[in-house]
C-alpha cells in the first residue's frame, strides 16, 4: 500500500493505492495536477480559462478545458440549464468568484443573466467563440471531480490494482483492497463552517464508483439577516434559498458526479428526483431540513444499498 497527501486547487488531496512494487507516484501526480491548474484554474492568471475569460486572441483550448467544457454541456442539457459554467459573472458579482463582491440588486442580476447560457458559446477549431465578450467560464463545480478522474486513470495506467483518490472531498474508488474489502468513505453532517471530516452523517462503501458532494453549509456569508449560499441558480441569478443542505451523487465518473451534485443543489430535492428517474446511472443521497429545522435524508434505492451506517 502506498499513501500520500498534498495540496491542489486550494484544497487537499489524499491518494491511497496498492501497487506490487510499492512505487510512489506523488511527483507525477503533482505534475499532472499542476498542468490541470494551468488549464482550468481561475486563480492562475495565465491559465487557459483565465485567458479565455479575458478574451485574449488566439487561445487554443487544451484537452482539460475541452473535457470540462464537454462534460459541463452534457450536464447542462440533462438538467435543463441548472448546471451552467457560464454563470461565472453572477458568481463573481455575489462574491464567490475571483473578483470583489458587487452591490447586487435586481437590475444587476437581470443584466448579468443575459450573459448566462451554453447557447451563447461554442467551440470552433478548439477555440471558444462567444456571442458576447463579457461571457466568462467557471469550472469550479466540475473541475475538482474531473481531476479525481485524471488521477485515477493515471494510477490505473501504471498498473495500480486498487486505489482511492480524494480531492477536497470528491472521491473515486477503483477496485477492492487486496483482502477483498470495500473502500469506506464518510458523508459529512451539514454544519456551518465545519472543518473537513468534522462529524459524519453516513458511511458508505465504494467499489469502482465516484462520490461527489455539494452543500450550502460551507461557503456562504450573511448580510442584513440573510444567508447567501455560494450555489447560484443560473436561471434566477440568485443564490439558492431552499431547505436542501447537502447532496452526494454516485456515478461512474467523479466529474459527472460533481456536476450533477451542483445541479441538484440548485434544483432541490423534488426536481432532482425527476432528473434521477431519467438518468438511472446516477444515485443520490440528500440531507435537508424539515419545517421544524430537523435534519432529514432521502436516498435512492441504489445509494441505500451502499450505506454501511447512517448516524443521527
Amino acid at each position: 500500500m502506498v499513501k500520500f497527501t498534498g495540496e491542489t486547487q486550494g484544497t487537499y488531496y489524499a491518494v491511497t493505492y496498492f501497487e506490487k512494487d510499492g512505487r510512489n507516484y506523488q511527483a507525477d501526480i503533482d505534475s499532472l495536477l499542476h498542468a490541470f491548474d494551468l488549464s482550468v484554474s481561475m486563480w492562475v492568471p495565465q491559465s487557459i480559462i483565465s485567458r479565455i475569460n479575458r478574451n485574449e486572441p488566439g487561445v487554443i483550448a487544451d484537452q482539460y478545458f475541452l473535457g470540462n467544457y464537454d462534460l459541463s454541456k452534457q450536464v447542462y442539457e440533462k438538467t435543463d440549464g441548472a448546471f451552467d459554467p457560464t454563470v461565472a459573472p453572477l458568481v463573481n458579482a455575489w462574491g464567490f468568484g475571483f473578483k470583489d463582491r458587487m452591490h447586487v440588486d435586481k437590475k444587476v442580476v437581470d443584466s448579468l443573466l443575459t450573459l448566462v447560457g451554453f447557447n451563447h458559446v461554442k467551440i470552433v477549431d478548439n477555440k471558444v467563440v462567444k456571442n458576447d465578450p463579457r461571457i466568462q467560464f467557471d469550472f469550479n463545480a466540475v473541475a475538482q471531480g474531473y481531476s479525481v478522474d485524471l488521477v485515477v486513470n493515471f494510477l490505473k495506467s501504471k498498473g495500480a490494482k486498487a486505489c482511492l483518490v480524494d480531492i477536497g472531498g470528491e472521491v473515486m474508488a477503483h477496485g477492492n483492497k487486496p483482502d477483498g474489502s470495500f473502500w469506506k468513505v464518510g458523508i459529512e453532517k451539514p454544519k456551518d463552517n465545519a472543518a473537513y471530516g468534522e462529524g459524519l452523517k453516513a458511511i458508505v462503501k465504494l467499489e469502482n464508483k465516484a462520490l461527489a458532494t455539494s452543500g450550502s453549509y460551507r461557503k456562504f456569508y450573511e448580510e442584513n439577516g440573510m444567508r447567501y449560499s455560494h450555489t447560484i441558480n443560473p436561471k434566477t441569478g440568485y443564490p439558492v434559498q431552499h431547505s436542501l443542505l447537502s447532496v452526494s451523487v454516485l456515478a461512474d465518473g467523479c466529474g459527472l458526479a460533481d456536476a450533477f451534485a451542483t445541479a441538484f443543489m440548485v434544483l432541490g430535492v423534488d426536481e432532482s428526483k425527476h432528473i434521477l428517474e431519467e438518468n438511472p446511472y446516477l444515485e443520490a443521497y440528500f440531507i435537508f431540513s424539515d419545517e421544524k429545522g430537523n435534519l432529514q435524508t432521502y436516498a435512492t434505492k441504489g445509494f441505500r444499498g451502499i450505506i454501511i451506517e447512517e448516524m443521527d
